[in-house]
């Protein structure tokens, strides 16, 4: 595969709302809408162009070069919907967001036993209105399900479960992937061919350079905390890509 003109970051965001009180567990999973609206203005001001994972395949396979960055929701919030929706319109990116095909229009259940607050995930209708606003719906399994502890046969077909319910729910082909938690072996990327992905991505950090496998494609995560200083950092810099190699060196270790 050849390599791209620049590292291409692809940002990792989960709710875009106001954080829960202090001590809540997974708040910094949390960013307000005004500090989402605040990175987009950097982005633009920067020169970059926010895109969905289909958008930015082009990019990813070093057929078009350019500044840009992939912008990636998990999980499916509706939050996602109302709050940053309409920031994304206004600064003219696409986005995709990973949702949880047995899940629609229920809330984060594969939390609840860790106490973690319970908040609404799009509907079909949601999800409708979402790809209505030029934005993309991506996989992320039927049931936001652990990879490493289900056998083969369950990972199969949650994998492949996951892209038909969200096609029927969209009318769109699905065609981008995400591994829940971020855990995941070679052989649930093989999975994710088979079902017909062209991308799978991450929770490893750094940024994208060329030479990666598209069913295996690191992130830099966007958390609560994260200032305009550490996010331009993260973008421009190796930072993210240093910090990535020992994530690299343990998924090696789930695959002897």
């Amino acid at each position: 595969m050849p390599f791209t003109q620049r590292p291409i970051p692809i940002l990792m965001y989960h709710q875009i709302a106001e954080p829960p009180p202090k001590g809540a567990p997974y708040r910094s999973l949390y960013v307000s809408p005004e500090a989402f609206a605040r990175q987009l203005d950097l982005f633009r001001k920067m020169g970059y162009t926010g895109l969905s994972m289909g958008n930015l395949l082009p990019y990813l396979r070093g057929e078009k070069r350019g500044k840009v960055v992939g912008i990636t929701f998990d999980d499916g919030y509706q939050n996602n919907l109302t709050q940053a929706l309409p920031i994304l319109q206004r600064h003219g990116f696409s986005s995709t967001c990973y949702a949880v095909g047995g899940l629609l229009g229920q809330t984060n259940l594969w939390d609840k036993d860790a106490g973690i607050a319970q908040v609404p995930l799009m509907d079909p209708q949601g999800l409708q209105r979402w790809v209505q606003g030029g934005q993309e719906v991506g996989a992320h399994t039927f049931k936001h399900i652990n990879l490493l502890a289900e056998a083969d046969a369950v990972c199969r077909s949650d994998i492949a479960q996951c892209k038909d319910v969200l096609e029927a729910a969209t009318g769109v082909k699905q065609a981008h992937f995400c591994y829940p938690y971020g855990r995941y072996r070679r052989i649930h990327t093989v999975m994710a061919r088979e079902a017909g992905y062209q991308t799978a991505t991450t929770t490893r950090r750094g940024r994208y350079r060329g030479e990666a496998d598209l069913l295996q494609l690191p992130r830099i995560t966007v958390a609560r905390s994260t200032t305009l200083l550490a996010l331009w950092l993260k973008i421009v810099t190796p930072y993210e890509d240093y910090r990535g190699v020992r994530e690299s060196r343990r998924q090696a270790a789930l695959d002897p």
